[in-house]
């Protein structure tokens, strides 16, 4: 996703500093070069060996050091290579040097040079953060252009609660994505998708499920809203975050997720189901917990819905997708489930992926083309679903 992006991230002394350590890790991930500029507080917290080791490049400490930097003038040739530059965490003192133009170290230097987006994901004591003199600071230099993340709720390290917590890694991750990869080649098309899994209710704390974790319906979301769709995500039950500004409905059943597909798929130009709907739920639903009183329990089962049949046989011009997570003869299986579903694309995929990040999957359209992917990303593999939507007649007339 940032292959070829050359990020800088700045470090300012605050405890969450540490944290800089997985977000460097996820963007040499995803493909992009990292440079890592120090102020002399984040140094106290954590040495610029390790940002070296995890970027791979010198950690620019000092603006005139040109042994230790190998970088003439850096906060100029750093300039000339950045193609964003992320403050995180981003204290209340670098957030009020960049506000007022204050140059007294190497990384407030740099802010001041800069020609590329500037993105500040604030941590700091909720006291802090409320102050005045902060929230004007952050209001000056969003008016200059630059892209604030803001911070979470929750406890901080001296014991506090309330707003200041440095805000999600995938959060910053997702909008340095969002700001490097603005495609807007699907710019109002309203895209309706679902994921995750749903639970059918044995008692009051059991219940059937299976082991989708919605990671691919919600890189797909991510992923349409970057480029420019207008979103509703339906999930079930699960620990993601959803992706920022989406319109998103949370589900538990069968049941629940056919009404809400029902309610917004008459807006939606494509639908993609990437949902792992329970196929069966239990013909009753014990209002107490059952007890452990004997060796055996039989439940009788009975049929869910079947949300991606129906949608099949009352499409109405809407482009839809289904997925089809197979264990053996995965093309034969994935190509009787488009025709019997009535689809225009399908993609099929290993049962075994289910819970991970990265996944290889087969394309299967209309024609009958073929396109297998190799083991990749999920969020790359939600970009090539999109191209291929976007690339078929029906949707590139939108």
């Amino acid at each position: 996703m940032l292959k070829g992006k050359t990020i800088i991230i700045g470090l300012s002394g605050g405890i969450a500093v540490y944290k800089a350590c997985d977000i460097i890790r996820k963007l040499k991930k995803q493909g992009a070069e990292v440079w890592v500029v120090m102020t002399p507080a984040a140094q106290k917290f954590i040495s610029p060996l390790t940002f070296r080791a995890l970027s791979e490049n010198p950690v620019i400490t000092d603006l005139f050091d040109e042994k230790q930097n190998n970088l003439p003038v850096p906060h100029i040739a750093l300039r000339n290579k950045a193609d964003l530059v992320l403050v995180a965490p981003a204290t209340a003192n670098i957030l009020g040097k960049a506000a007022n133009g204050i140059a007294d170290n190497v990384l407030s230097t740099l802010l001041l040079s800069i020609k590329c987006p500037l993105v500040f994901a604030p941590a700091m004591n909720p006291v802090m953060w409320e102050n005045k003199a902060v929230q004007s600071n952050l209001l000056r230099l969003k008016k200059n252009g630059a892209k604030i993340i803001y911070p979470e709720k929750g406890a901080v390290v001296c014991g506090d609660e309330g707003e200041g917590r440095l805000a999600e890694i995938s959060t910053i991750i997702e909008n340095v994505n969002n700001i490097l990869n603005s495609k807007s080649d699907l710019e109002g098309v309203n895209i309706l998708i679902t994921a995750g899994a749903t639970r059918e209710a044995i008692d009051p704390i059991r219940f059937i499920s299976n082991r989708s974790s919605g990671k691919m319906g919600y890189a797909l979301a991510s992923c349409a809203k970057t480029r420019g769709a207008n979103v509703t995500l339906i999930s079930g039950p699960g620990s993601l975050k959803p992706p920022s500004n989406v319109k998103f409905v949370q589900v538990v059943t069968a049941q629940e997720m056919h009404e809400a597909v029902n309610e917004h798929r008459d807006r939606a130009q494509v639908i993609i189901m990437t949902a792992a709907i329970a196929d069966y739920r239990p013909r009753i639903t014990f209002m107490q917990k059952l007890q452990k009183r004997s060796d055996s329990l039989n439940l009788e089962l009975i049929k869910t819905i079947d949300v991606l049949d129906e949608l099949g046989k009352s499409k109405n011009g809407t482009y839809l997708v289904g997925f089809a997570a197979e264990s053996t003869n995965l093309i034969e299986n994935g190509k009787e489930k488009m025709q019997k579903k009535n689809l225009d694309l399908i993609i099929i995929n290993d049962v075994s992926a289910f819970e991970e990040d990265h996944s290889e999957v087969i394309i299967l359209d209309r024609s009958g083309k073929i396109e297998p992917l190799p083991r990749q990303e999920k969020a790359l593999i939600a970009d090539t679903i999109l191209d291929k939507i976007k690339n078929t007649k029906f949707a590139s007339s939108l």
